[in-house]
């Protein structure tokens, strides 16, 4: 554990690193999140070795990716989120499919694994772990470009919190064929109960909207608004398995008709940007450690890599083209959804304690994670002009 006050050392140099290097990233006309992941990468583990990923660093991240994607709900345009509905949707869906076969079929072809059902299901597994999508590094680059609220933004993120439920749905199934005491019944009810709670929440905020904007030059109503985010964050999480961070979504969601939004977004996103939202970029690229990675495993990560980015694009793109979006919005769309970030590891996480997956997978996946999450940014700069 960390004895003492160097964690303030830790802090500065995440700091100082992620700005200097959000600084320089953005001179050469590449969105400042890729600097700070960078910076993370630079003094983790892997580089320098200045800072450690130590529990301080993991719960100040957690609030970071939390305030995030509460601030992302509460810029969301809603009426554009009502006609993108169904678009939601369908993208989510063959974002899940396409990866899940490609993710399959690449780590079966690869370890030419034959017909052993264990292997069966870790290639199934590999699959799983592609569906994942982390939407808070693409949130934040769309957010640079002023592209957050815009038709593109709203289906990254509507598809984004549906695919996160559908990824549990799947990893569960794929569990209860390793440990049948998991109930992919259970689940599915949790999540029926979870979508119903949102609903209920939703409703008396509407219902009670009144109430609330009358309180709008109140003080008081940002540190109402923001416990309210930590404790449905911790009810998604703990209670359903649901992304805290979808939580968070949703509430912003559901505030952002409110008359209270600007208030709240503006006292929110101050210790957001200045403090927690940086240790969150930096955590992404401190928890890159490549150690055992072969010759072979290596080739494995770049074929998983390329599999990794074309089936989001496809599958999403080609989601967002069935829903009427135009060719260049459905790439737009599908390279905002190749971010695997955080998700993928806390999906490997779980797979490998459970049996599914084999502990020399991590450093293909940790390179997956992180050049899924620096490449989206530097292209949808590139394709939103």
């Amino acid at each position: 554990a960390m004895v003492g006050y160097g964690y303030l050392v830790s802090l500065a140099i995440i700091l100082l690193s992620t700005k200097v290097l959000g600084d320089l990233t953005k001179k050469v006309s590449m969105p400042q999140v890729v600097g700070a992941l960078l910076a993370g990468i630079l003094v983790g583990p892997s580089c320098l070795g200045l800072i450690a990923e130590t529990e301080f660093i993991v719960y100040a991240a957690e609030i970071g990716v939390i305030l995030l994607m509460f601030t992302a709900g509460l810029e969301t345009d809603v009426n554009e989120f009502k006609q993108n509905g169904l678009a939601c949707i369908v993208i989510a869906s063959i974002g899940v499919i396409i990866p899940l076969i490609g993710g399959s079929v690449c780590y079966y072809i690869f370890f030419d694994i034959g017909n052993s059902y264990n292997e069966m299901l870790s290639a199934i597994f590999v699959g799983v772990l592609l569906t994942a999508t982390s939407v808070s590094i693409t949130v934040e680059a769309l957010r640079e470009m002023g592209k957050l609220d815009g038709k593109v933004g709203n289906a990254i993120l509507g598809a984004a919190v549906l695919d996160d439920i559908i990824g549990i749905i799947v990893l569960t199934i794929v569990s209860s064929f390793k440990d049948t005491s998991v109930s992919v019944g259970l689940v599915l009810l949790k999540i029926g109960v979870y979508v119903v709670l949102m609903c209920v929440i939703g409703a008396l905020l509407l219902k009670f909207k009144p109430i609330i904007d009358r309180r709008y030059k109140k003080q008081s109503i940002t540190t109402y608004a923001l416990a309210a985010c930590f404790v449905i964050s911790f009810i998604s999480e703990e209670y359903f398995g649901v992304a805290s961070i979808t939580g968070a979504y949703l509430l912003g969601l559901f505030l952002s008709t409110h008359k209270i939004k600007l208030e709240v977004e503006d006292k929110v996103r101050r210790p957001s940007y200045l403090f927690f939202s940086p240790i969150f970029f930096a955590s992404v690229g401190l928890k890159v450690e490549l150690d055992g990675l072969t010759k072979e495993l290596l080739l494995f990560s770049l074929i998983l890599l390329m599999v990794a980015i074309l089936t989001k694009i496809i599958g999403c793109g080609l989601g967002a083209k069935l829903c009427k979006f135009s060719a260049r919005e459905s790439l737009q769309v599908g390279v905002g959804m190749v971010s695997r970030g955080e998700v993928a590891l806390i999906v490997a996480q779980k797979g490998y304690a459970m049996g599914l997956m084999p502990a020399t997978l991590f450093p293909p996946i940790i390179l997956v994670v992180i050049a899924t999450t620096i490449l989206p940014p530097i292209i949808l700069k590139k394709i939103m002009k």
